[in-house]
């Protein structure tokens, strides 16, 4: 996959790493089984900056130990109490600062932690941290999610929420999540409206790998179409590489790796000397 990525690019990803199950459907699926393999793959990849889904707290924990002690995290449980299933972003403090943070129910009611409509039957919800790259000044906006699977119209109504708060932050964007839906769905159409977000594998200079279906449930992935977990950017970020990791054992979801560039951060002063000439 990526591996490393040098300065002033950033290694971002994406994994719903499958929350950890009291009695498992099949071997497969057992998390202490699972848990070496999605370590050693952190490990190996090291992004700096990683939307994952999914992860029960003590998988979070799992997962900041295997990227080691420089990476921070935040983002809770989506339920009422904060606990339970969550969709965490984790960051290397080393190279990314953060400025701020929030949590926000996905429904008629995002400031009410827990809280459902749309049609979902369980809830969902967004992490959005603003952070600073310490390498280039410049400030970002990223959100971690995971959208319903059962209501199409959950789905496309999470998608104009997420759209509308990157636009609402004017700031250059990464969505990054498993959104359950394929390219050209309804909720993809939403999401991509106006302009505001783009669909970061359509805009890769380079494919490392096919595009696999990323819902793989531990087979052999396939070149389907059923991309389901995405990296969504604003226009103004450029995507150098993009890749969809085929090892199919440590989660029943591949994960998405992008390295990308942000824009050159504005030079105030120089904008303004060149607004007096």
């Amino acid at each position: 996959m990526l591996g490393p990525v040098a300065a002033p690019a950033l290694h971002v990803a994406t994994w719903n790493v499958r929350r950890r199950m009291r009695a498992p459907l099949r071997p497969a699926d057992r998390w202490r089984s699972r848990l070496p393999l999605l370590q050693v793959a952190l490990r190996r990849e090291r992004p700096t900056l990683l939307a994952v889904q999914e992860a029960m707290p003590d998988q979070a924990e799992a997962v900041g130990a295997a990227l080691g002690a420089r990476y921070r995290r935040v983002g809770v449980g989506r339920g009422r109490d904060g606990r339970g299933e969550g969709c965490p972003i984790f960051f290397d403090s080393d190279r990314l600062e953060l400025v701020g943070w929030s949590q926000r129910a996905l429904s008629d009611r995002p400031d009410d932690p827990g809280s459902m409509s749309w049609g979902n039957r369980i809830p969902r919800a967004a992490v959005e941290a603003t952070l600073r790259d310490r390498e280039t000044g410049v400030r970002f906006l990223a959100i971690s999610t995971h959208f319903d699977v059962f209501s199409s119209a959950s789905r496309v109504r999470s998608a104009h929420a997420v759209r509308d708060r990157v636009a609402l932050h004017g700031l250059p964007a990464l969505v990054l999540g498993d959104l359950n839906a394929r390219p050209g769905s309804p909720m993809a159409r939403a999401l991509l409206a106006g302009g505001v977000l783009t669909d970061a594998w359509e805009r890769a200079a380079v494919r490392v790998t096919p595009e696999w279906g990323t819902y793989a449930g531990y087979r052999r992935p396939r070149s389907d179409g059923r991309r389901i977990d995405w990296i969504a950017t604003t226009p103004d970020v450029e995507v150098l590489r993009i890749g969809i990791d085929g090892d199919a054992r440590a989660s029943d979801h591949l994960p998405v790796h992008a390295a990308v560039r942000l824009p050159e951060p504005v030079d105030a002063s120089a904008a303004a000397a060149g607004a007096e000439s």
